[in-house]
């Protein structure tokens, strides 16, 4: 039986470590924390229940796939809520959309602001379709793309289906409303890109959500990660917390194992869901990369920060939807101040999660459980986060009570509590700050991204946002099942 040994048990890491154990490797799993999960952690606190990181899920397939590798049925280990609507979207000016899969709600809600919008709306999807045929369907964003031979396979169905457009740029194609030109163009942002420069590929999430909907597990986003690890001792995998990585052993070229405080373990294999600059850059020895090196690595692009605040509320706020996006008046010109400028704007757009729409559990009773997210930028800039953070807070608060009308917000809040770029980097490792790595442009993507396989050393691999096809919950996931195409190449069915 061969030995695998996966660092970081983010989403990524959980389903690489269920697909090699069930296909017979012995897999050891090490998470420098006292909690499985990587940045899908969670908060409890005077009966408040808060996800800290991924808080939707869509693509449940590709879930399901997960239980399916090891024979298990995903209904026996979670309850999914489907959401409608998706997401309440509030623009500058306090019009909002109801964002969903019902195609006539959508084009009566768009025909308000520009009635030829709304007759183009089954032709975006429709675009989107075809984009998403072409990663999904087709299995392409699982298919590793350590070959330059299969980039340039697929630059002619790129150009074919438009995915080398921006996704504004697409999006702007076939509507004219500021309105409509964000809600079709926002997703990118989910999963850390700019969508004024990442490529139209990740259009294709529309029609992802439309096809399957968007979901929530009963307990929040954590109850995932336990079942995972339920379905992982099961098939008896050794899981080992609180156990950080201190070094990959390399050996003749070859990883022949990992040193943890605790000692050393030999394996036939190592795969890394830790951040990719961490791991190239801490845990490797220096010199023995030649492709991915530290140079090269500091010289990428990488994503933006967020700054989520968590509060437990002893009231409700109904015009809060389980996802409300509230926008700024301004769009592209603070997204150039987050990914370019490097700056730490007046005004802001957020994402806020409200699980107790759906599950009242997440928080006592009449009360409200808010996860608040705002992009911010990445530690490339000199914001000392320790002198900003609480100001920016409440300037956060001050606004969700004053502009936007949560009457009494702040007099009852029970539970306040937040993190910043500085905190990802220093209980996540996460390089710069941002929790996904690279930003996903095109030069950055596919066989342009760090490969599932390094290219110096045979049997280290990677799993996560960091390497193909990216970041958020449906990409680890694919990328696991790159991962495992490759280590299955190497040393076969055991």
């Amino acid at each position: 039986m061969k030995k695998a040994i996966i660092i970081g048990s983010g989403f990524g890491g959980l389903a690489l470590a269920i697909r090699l154990q069930s296909k017979g490797f012995q897999v050891t799993l090490f998470e420098k924390n006292e909690k499985l999960g990587g940045h899908a952690y969670s908060l409890e606190k005077k009966g408040y229940k808060f996800d800290m990181g991924p808080s939707l899920i869509t693509a449940t397939e590709i879930i399901q796939k997960i239980f399916n590798a090891a024979g298990k049925n995903m209904n026996d280990y979670i309850e999914l809520m489907l959401l409608n609507p998706f997401y309440r979207i509030y623009f500058h000016d306090k019009t909002y959309i109801d964002y969903s899969g019902d195609s006539e709600s959508m084009k009566s809600q768009m025909a308000k602001f520009n009635a030829n919008d709304a007759a183009k709306y089954d032709d975006f999807i429709e675009n989107s379709r075809v984009i998403y045929d072409e990663i999904i369907t087709k299995g392409l964003g699982a298919v590793p793309f350590n070959k330059i031979s299969t980039f340039l396979k697929f630059v002619p169905r790129a150009l074919k289906i438009k995915a080398l457009h921006t996704s504004f740029g697409l999006a702007s194609k076939y509507f004219k409303d500021f309105r409509h030109r964000f809600i079709f163009s926002f997703h990118p942002l989910f999963i850390g890109g700019n969508p004024f420069r990442v490529p139209a590929i990740y259009l294709m999430i529309s029609y992802l959500e439309k096809h399957g909907g968007v979901w929530f597990a009963k307990g929040g986003m954590y109850t995932l990660v336990e079942a995972f690890r339920k379905v992982l001792l099961e098939l008896g995998t050794e899981i080992r917390t609180s156990e950080p990585v201190e070094e990959i052993l390399i050996e003749h070229g070859k990883a022949v194992g990992i040193r943890t405080a605790q000692g050393v373990y030999n394996a036939d294999l190592v795969i890394s869901n830790a951040d990719v600059n961490h791991t190239y850059s801490k845990l490797i020895p220096q010199g023995v990369l030649k492709k991915w090196n530290s140079n090269k690595l500091s010289k990428a692009k990488y994503s933006m920060g967020t700054i989520v605040i968590y509060l437990g509320v002893k009231k409700q706020y109904p015009e809060l939807l389980h996802h409300t996006l509230i926008l700024s008046k301004r769009y592209k010109s603070l997204i150039d101040d987050i990914f370019d400028r490097n700056i730490l704007p007046d005004d802001f757009s957020m994402y806020l999660h409200i699980p107790t729409r759906t599950d009242p559990d997440m928080a006592p009773p009449g009360c409200e459980s808010m996860y608040v997210l705002i992009p911010v930028t990445n530690l490339s800039s000199e914001i000392d986060w320790k002198l900003k953070a609480r100001p920016f807070v409440n300037s956060v608060i001050n606004f969700l009570e004053a502009e936007f009308d949560l009457r009494d917000l702040r007099s009852n809040i029970e539970v306040e509590e937040f993190i910043t770029p500085l905190d990802f980097q220093t209980m996540r490792n996460s390089y710069q700050g941002t929790p996904w790595g690279m930003e996903p442009i095109l030069l950055q993507s596919a066989y342009f991204r760090p490969h599932n396989r390094n290219e110096d050393i045979p049997n280290l691999y990677l799993v996560g946002a960091g390497t193909h096809p990216g970041g958020g919950l449906p990409g680890v996931m694919l990328s696991a099942e790159a991962t495992e195409t490759l280590i299955i190449e190497d040393f076969g069915n055991l």
